[in-house]
């Protein structure tokens, strides 16, 4: 149950955001996470390449498009105050009442982590130097979340085998095929039902192979049979997940693993079969040797129930270095 502040604010600030953007209504409000948090670095961990139009960064704000029963809006969210009281300026476009808007304040609140407490994890890097070397510079990063299971799925199966230009470039393709449209041209991300309005020639013509578009159409299809709730999954132990995911044609370990993490906040696991993320591992730790499953899982023993939250550290230490975000602050 989230305990998150819900106030909503008749200022002019988030309603000169949505009229800059283009949009007209606008219901604001506020969330206050538990601190420290930064909004830069939990954005970057959603949006993974400057190019994704799922998961937007502009330099101060993160937006975002939803569609809720026949209507679509957009979501901007910006960093109010920071420091010991962090606070967050949520703007909705759109005139959304009751349950709805309600409801959007915690899925929010769930995508960018904002009730996560890591002060056990705190603990652990004054502790351990070396880690603290890596997750020191990201202090205020939050785990987040995609706001359901069938979309970690569909990024995992999008991404597989991939760099992370290359499945983005693929991810934008698909938005934009198939999700709702927003008056401003931006889409949210394709319902199951979406998703299955395209077939297996469409889904080629956009660059998926054969297999990968029959997977994301059997995933879209399982998910619309009741399958990926992320309720009931939410009561299964992290096994019991893998036993869902995994007879899903063309879902691996890797793919489940990642729906664990982003898709249900499992922060114990390190999908120790990316290679892209052993590859930084190997980096960081100065190794000689690749590792293997085994190894991964290993090596990453020393830092549970966490070890998920270092597989963040790294993919935003790869971005750091790539100039996308600064470490540190600000």
């Amino acid at each position: 149950m989230f305990s998150t502040l819900f106030v909503e604010k008749g200022d002019n600030r988030g309603k000169s955001l949505a009229k800059a953007a283009g949009v007209t209504g606008s219901t604001p409000f506020r969330l206050r996470p538990i601190g420290p948090f930064r909004l830069d670095l939990t954005a970057w961990v959603l949006r993974r390449r400057p190019e994704n139009r799922v998961d937007r960064w502009d330099g101060e704000r993160y937006e975002r498009t939803f569609a809720a029963g026949r209507g679509v809006f957009e979501v901007f969210v910006t960093q109010a105050r920071a420091g010991e009281a962090p606070e967050l300026e949520v703007t909705l476009s759109g005139d959304l009442y009751g349950r709805t808007r309600a409801k959007m304040s915690r899925v929010i609140a769930t995508m960018l982590g904002t009730e996560v407490d890591l002060s056990g994890f705190s603990r652990m890097l004054s502790l351990d130097g070396r880690l603290a070397g890596l997750a020191g510079p990201f202090e205020g990063l939050k785990p987040p979340r995609f706001p359901t299971v069938f979309e970690a799925l569909v990024n995992g199966i999008v991404f597989q085998q991939l760099s992370l230009a290359t499945g983005v470039a693929l991810l934008n393709r698909l938005v934009t095929a198939c999700g709702p449209a927003s008056g401003s041209g931006s889409h949210a991300f394709p319902s199951p039902s979406e998703i299955l309005a395209l077939d297996a020639s469409r889904l080629r013509g956009l660059g998926f192979s054969f297999s990968k578009a029959r997977t994301l159409l059997d995933s879209a299809a399982a998910a619309s049979e009741g399958l990926l709730d992320a309720e009931g999954l939410a009561g299964m132990s992290d096994d019991e997940v893998l036993a869902v995911l995994q007879p899903l044609k063309g879902v691996g370990r890797w793919t489940a693993e990642y729906v664990l993490l982003r898709g249900l906040g499992r922060l114990s696991v390190f999908p120790g079969d990316d290679v892209g993320a052993r590859n930084k591992l190997c980096t960081w730790l100065n190794l000689t040797h690749d590792l293997d499953y085994a190894a991964v899982k290993a090596i990453t023993a020393a830092w549970q129930p966490y070890a998920g939250l270092v597989y963040f550290c790294l993919l935003l230490k790869g971005l750091a270095e790539r100039g996308y975000l600064r470490p540190g602050g600000g």
